[in-house]
């Protein structure tokens, strides 16, 4: 995601984070609906870490349009669907032009999702698990601009150091940071945007 530092306002008055754009309409409803909206679902925290590793070296826009590319190649994120994938669903997925054809994200996605199960396993919930990091309730960041926020914090490395312990991939301190501030666990909207008060 870039950095821009001030805050859009839009045809609608509302003023915004400054990466959120107001040219792309998908880009507009990921940050107004969904970008920091705390998500205690384990298919959607998949999904979530899925896709912010996909994003690795990329931009969330290319990402964001390949979402629904993303659910339909991998089984809508059922990760008891995703774990039994095997190689001849790997050439499948790197045939298909609706998400990021490498082959190391591909099978970290699979990787994933039978981290997953393990975790799920031993924890009740992905949910529970991830959210142990933030103490169970979302961190509410002060920052009045963007380009202030931290790319990473002591939570993420903590998260980053566990995930990588049981065997999830792309899941770096940078990465676990965006992850927890797309669900939620961090409410990093600047000050000035209307969704700052929203989720508080």
């Amino acid at each position: 995601m870039g950095r821009p530092t001030s805050p859009p306002t839009s045809s609608d008055g509302k003023s915004r984070c400054g990466w959120a754009g107001v040219s792309d309409p998908a880009y507009l409803a990921y940050h107004d609906e969904e970008w920091g909206v705390p998500s205690r679902d384990d298919r959607h925290l998949f999904e979530m870490l899925v896709l912010e590793g996909a994003q690795a070296g990329l931009s969330w826009s290319t990402i964001l349009h390949k979402r629904e590319g993303y659910r339909k190649a991998f089984a809508g994120f059922d990760a008891e669907r995703v774990a039994r994938f095997g190689e001849r669903e790997v050439e499948r997925l790197l045939a298909d032009p609706g998400i990021v054809r490498n082959r190391l994200k591909v099978t970290s996605a699979i990787d994933n999702a039978r981290a997953v199960l393990a975790v799920q396993e031993e924890r009740g919930s992905l949910a529970d698990y991830l959210w142990e990091f933030v103490g169970g309730s979302p961190i509410v960041g002060r920052f009045r601009e963007f380009g202030a926020i931290p790319a990473e914090t002591d939570e993420s490395r903590a998260m980053s150091k566990d995930l990588k312990r049981r065997g999830f991939r792309f899941a770096g301190p940078t990465i676990c940071y965006a992850f927890m501030q797309a669900t939620g666990m961090v409410n990093d909207h600047v000050t000035s945007c209307f969704r700052y008060d929203a989720l508080l």
